[in-house]
């Protein structure tokens, strides 16, 4: 199990949130690392597989001008996706993946690109106004190295976030429930 993905169950239980994940080439990794964690239907609402590009716009409510323009290998992308994913599930943390794994280039990208992102509350972290981070990755490695590191990548980001926007009234909170002073 995922130390990362214990820690979100646990941060999010805590704190009586919710989240939901879109994913494109992670393929649902995400989603069973999340819930390879005891206690997690707690918290995860589920996910949408959104491989083909027409689903993230369908199902995920993703622009298609974006898409038809930049591919679905895109910061926007990215965002909207998570955006989405929140919205369509009902949660109130929504996480995103979308690259390239490889083996050959997509939408004129290199192997390795991938855009991880999250959709908060209102206010969340350092994100946007909409509550949402974007990060951009350069991974090194064969596809699986490449999907697992997006994977990696994509709870950490939800950590910092989660991390950077607790108050210290719920950190007293989260050190009693969990035995400490």
């Amino acid at each position: 199990m995922n130390s990362r993905a214990a820690e979100l169950v646990r941060l999010l239980t805590v704190r009586g949130q919710t989240l939901a994940v879109a994913e494109s080439l992670t393929g649902g990794l995400v989603a069973a690392e999340i819930t390879a964690v005891p206690g997690a239907s707690k918290t995860f609402r589920g996910s949408v597989t959104a491989y083909a590009t027409e689903l993230k716009h369908d199902v995920l409510g993703v622009d298609a001008t974006l898409l038809a323009q930049r591919g679905a290998v895109d910061p926007q992308v990215a965002a909207q996706m998570a955006a989405g994913v929140r919205k369509a599930l009902g949660a109130d943390w929504g996480l995103a993946t979308t690259g390239v794994a490889g083996p050959e280039p997509q939408d004129g990208r290199p192997v390795g690109t991938v855009f991880v992102a999250v959709d908060g509350p209102s206010g969340a972290g350092s994100g946007s106004a909409a509550g949402g981070k974007v990060e951009a990755l350069r991974l090194n490695g064969d596809r699986a190295e490449i999907r697992r590191e997006s994977v990696r990548s994509v709870l950490a980001l939800l950590l910092r976030e989660l991390a950077s926007e607790q108050t210290g009234n719920e950190r007293t909170q989260d050190t009693e429930q969990n035995g400490g002073f």
